[in-house]
């Protein structure tokens, strides 16, 4: 893996005055009385890249599906872009969830769709009859490097190229807010490296990026913000962080 990391020293910077996520006391109980997230507050700004990153069953999973409100806060208030979510109605939650492209540790590619038409489902989903929907798919698909791949079935490729359809997959319809749960997690060392690098660069374009991880070494030699969760807490919040504390075998 190498250290070079060119997108760091490009990246955007925090320059809005409202953020782009926002948490006010959030927690959430679950009804068998597992306290999964305790009195968060967190403020990320268009243009963050974050890692969330902290052990299995602290909170992290917790906290993306409350961001885009596949659950909702048991206390507190979460606001994205100014508006208040954590009490949204239904009929106001594919609005909002178009703000998001989200990825996670297993790719949930249509293994009978090709590369192309997986792509493409994201925009039927989101943005049914848009115009120019090909070209698109094509421009995506190039972004991820997989521009040869277009008429492929998910078996045809490896781990790193499904990952990556994923990824062209939730980028297709533009979203301001990126959400990558354990995206390396089921990857060797270098394609798990390669798919940060395209983070790095999806990050640049302008997104905001979460990533939620476990994978030490990334973290460490990316050096771009660093949240800790522990029981459920933000322990830890650094602008260029490691994995662990410095000086520490913790968080």
């Amino acid at each position: 893996m190498s250290v070079a990391v060119a997108e760091r020293s490009a990246a955007p910077p925090q320059h809005a005055l409202r953020p782009v996520i926002s948490f006010h006391g959030v927690s959430k109980v679950y009804p068998n009385g597992t306290e999964a997230l305790r009195d968060v507050d967190l403020a990320i700004h268009q243009g963050d890249f974050c890692f969330l990153v902290g052990p299995s069953g602290a909170g992290k999973s917790t906290l993306v599906r409350l961001l885009i409100r596949d659950e909702a806060p048991s206390t507190g208030r979460i606001f994205i872009d100014g508006q208040e979510v954590s009490r949204m109605s239904h009929r106001k939650l594919p609005k909002l969830r178009r703000k998001f492209g989200i990825v996670f540790q297993d790719y949930k590619l249509l293994t009978r769709r090709t590369v192309a038409q997986n792509v493409a489902f994201a925009l039927q989903v989101t943005r049914p009859g848009q115009r120019h929907m090909r070209e698109k798919v094509e421009e995506v698909l190039w972004i991820v490097g997989l521009e040869d791949k277009l008429d492929k079935f998910p078996d045809e490729l490896s781990g790193g190229e499904q990952q990556r359809v994923a990824i062209a997959r939730a980028l297709v319809h533009r979203p301001r807010i990126f959400l990558a749960d354990e995206p390396t997690g089921n990857l060797d060392p270098d394609t798990s490296w390669g798919i940060v690098q395209l983070l790095l660069q999806i990050n640049h374009r302008g997104t905001t990026v979460m990533m939620a991880t476990h994978n030490r070494e990334v973290v460490d030699l990316v050096r771009r913000r660093v949240i800790a969760i522990d029981n459920g807490r933000v322990v830890r919040d650094e602008a260029e962080g490691s994995y662990l504390r410095e000086g520490t075998a913790t968080l």
